[in-house]
């Protein structure tokens, strides 16, 4: 068998903020990709404002660096679960990977999942051991426990027998000894590794072409663009292939461009070889997991799985009294070219049309790859209403299941009764304690995802701030009776249209939490604050203070307000009830009551009582 020794695939596979795309940057500054004199910035993979201000990947990136003679394609990918349709198929595209671990925490909920795809593909391993220069680092009791992790999920021997390089990425460090003091000064050990351990890719270019999509692009100028792996083969532009369809079609085009990666740019190339990664332009409607083989001999490979949305919302037209001020597209013609444009690139995504022509179901991943979408179509001048999020229920074996996340908790040991009681209200099931003996506890839970919906700020409030909550999607359950999370607190909703005032704010203030300062417009049937009980309250916090021209005699004391609660467009999802919606404006997050007039409110919530 006739291998490519020039040529390795890796995917770079870690938990959320373990390190990957700091790893990449070094491993692309150390390879001479870049000139002298020019600038990259850091995690230069992390190329969307978005991905640039929250520190994380949200869509999988290829590049390629040169070592020596060979080349090496490495795949960065997202490390958050929501964005886990990225990883699964990225592990069909490579023969490695290179699983990075922190130091100091160690295998954590998302590990367990990126490796569990990587061994389900039998992908050849290498582990990382990152950040060891971390004063708190342990890399010795990490490796037992990946090692723990890797027999868990039914590694098979050659797996087990993984090479372990340990590396500072931000120092651009690495070294095969745990001692931190022991560092080389640069990473070459780990580019050795690399090509000593992970396989070629086999050299069948002379048989016919197999090319499989695993992403998409979109371009204005040429539209779509499918980025995967020949299999076999070799393909040249201008050449005629057949493109075979997941509903069992067969279109025929011609390649117009192939793009090969090289550093953080893609250059145009005449013909790729089989083991390639590369994007090729000139079909319109291709879609991950088609295959491109010759017209005479059409071979498809098996088709890709893409994990099932498991979250819900209403995307509507905005529709409230300040509808149109902020925003630049605002119609619901505008908002569905937007979704459906989202769809090009977005394959984890659906998009369903209601009985209203005003409103669709949008359904994702979770909470934060919906959010995503949300944040960028605000920034590029959308104005729209969302409803609440909701699990998506589905019958499995005649069942009525819903999906349930495994949750991974660190908190200090003071505030493991409340964490255990909330969870437990929340039909949370105990799986393991460990107690690292620090003061520091690590609880295991499966919870199912209803429960997990608006969690994290009870969470964060319980904790101090000092708890890390992580969770993964581990399967469906059947569904369990009852109400499972939710916020018991009722709100306080503006009856007035106007601005709010520092008077009308001190008013109501020990009521509850008021979430708009002074000075902000608002609207009736606008939630201005949280009720300290379980009811909703109709207030007036535009009153102004009658002015007499009789002077008080202990003048007017000087009053300061509570600083108001003001919350990101995550909290404000997180924090809609069923008979609310958020109002997302390019300049503004408003909650809104879903009905605006207080009496129509007020008859409509009799009516619920009495059809409960």
């Amino acid at each position: 068998m006739k291998l490519r020794n020039d040529l390795r695939n890796i995917a770079i596979i870690a938990h959320v903020d373990h390190g990957k795309t700091t790893l990449v940057d070094e491993l692309l500054k150390q390879s001479g990709i870049f000139r002298e004199n020019e600038t990259v910035s850091e995690r230069a993979m992390d190329s969307n404002d978005l991905e640039r201000e929250r520190g994380i990947t949200i869509l999988a990136k290829n590049t390629a660096i040169q070592y020596k003679d060979s080349r090496i394609n490495i795949l960065d990918t997202p490390g958050h679960a929501d964005f886990g349709g990225e990883v699964e198929r990225i592990m069909k595209m490579v023969d490695g990977v290179l699983l990075v671990v922190d130091a100091y925490e160690g295998c954590m909920p998302q590990t367990r999942f990126v490796l569990k795809k990587a061994l389900e593909q039998n992908l050849t391993p290498i582990v990382v051991v990152n950040k060891i220069d971390k004063p708190s680092a342990r890399p010795e009791e990490v490796i037992d426990e990946v090692l723990e992790l890797f027999i868990e999920l039914d590694a098979n021997d050659e797996q087990l027998e993984f090479p372990v390089v340990y590396a500072s990425a931000i120092n651009g460090t690495a070294s095969t000894d745990p001692d931190p003091e022991k560092q080389d000064e640069n990473m070459q050990c780990l580019y050795d590794s690399i090509i000593e351990h992970i396989p070629a890719p086999v050299d069948n270019s002379e048989d016919p072409l197999q090319f499989q999509v695993a992403l998409l692009d979109y371009n204005d100028y040429v539209g779509r663009i499918g980025i995967g792996r020949v299999f076999r083969g070799t393909m040249k532009v201008g050449q005629q292939v057949a493109l075979m369809k997941l509903d069992g079609t067969v279109k025929q085009f011609r390649v117009t461009k192939i793009f090969g990666f090289f550093g953080l740019k893609r250059e145009e190339i005449q013909e790729a070889k089989a083991g390639d990664l590369i994007a090729v332009s000139g079909m319109e409607d291709i879609n991950v997991g088609e295959t491109v083989c010759p017209v005479e001999h059409q071979d498809q490979l098996p088709v890709l799985r893409i994990d099932e949305p498991t979250l819900q919302m209403t995307f509507l037209v905005n529709n409230s009294p300040f509808a149109g001020r902020e925003g630049k597209y605002v119609t619901s013609r505008k908002i569905e070219e937007r979704l459906l444009a989202q769809l090009q690139t977005d394959v984890s995504l659906r998009v369903e049309p209601t009985d209203s022509p005003d409103a669709w179901t949008v359904s994702g991943r979770g909470e934060l790859h919906l959010s995503i979408l949300i944040e960028n179509m605000r920034r590029e001048g959308y104005e729209l209403q969302v409803s609440k999020p909701q699990v998506i229920i589905k019958e499995v074996d005649g069942v009525k299941s819903e999906p349930v996340e495994r949750v991974q908790i660190d908190i200090p040991e003071e505030y493991m009764g409340g964490v255990i009681e909330s969870l437990g209200q929340r039909k949370g099931e105990m799986l393991d304690m460990v107690n690292n003996g620090n003061g520091q506890v690590r609880l295991m839970f499966m919870v199912p995802a209803r429960g997990l919906i608006g969690y994290s700020t009870e969470f964060m409030t319980l904790t101090r701030g000092y708890g890390i909550i992580n969770h993964t999607f581990e399967g469906y359950q059947p569904l369990q009776k009852g109400r499972v999370g939710g916020r018991r607190q009722g709100v306080l909703v503006s009856m007035e249209t106007g601005k709010a005032s520092q008077y009308g704010i001190m008013q109501v203030e020990d009521r509850g939490i008021i979430f708009v300062e002074s000075g902000t417009e608002i609207y009736g049937g606008m939630i201005v604050g949280e009720h300290t009980r379980e009811n909703d309250i109709t207030v007036n916090i535009t009153k102004l203070k009658q002015a007499t021209n009789v002077r008080s005699a202990n003048k007017d004391q000087t009053v300061t307000i509570k600083k108001a609660r003001i919350m990101t467009l995550e909290e404000s999802l997180e924090y809609l009830n069923d008979d609310e919606y958020c109002e997302v404006t390019p300049e503004s997050i408003r909650l809104r009551k879903k009905i605006l007039d207080k009496n129509e409110r007020e008859r409509a919530e009799k009516k619920n009582k009495v059809t409960q």
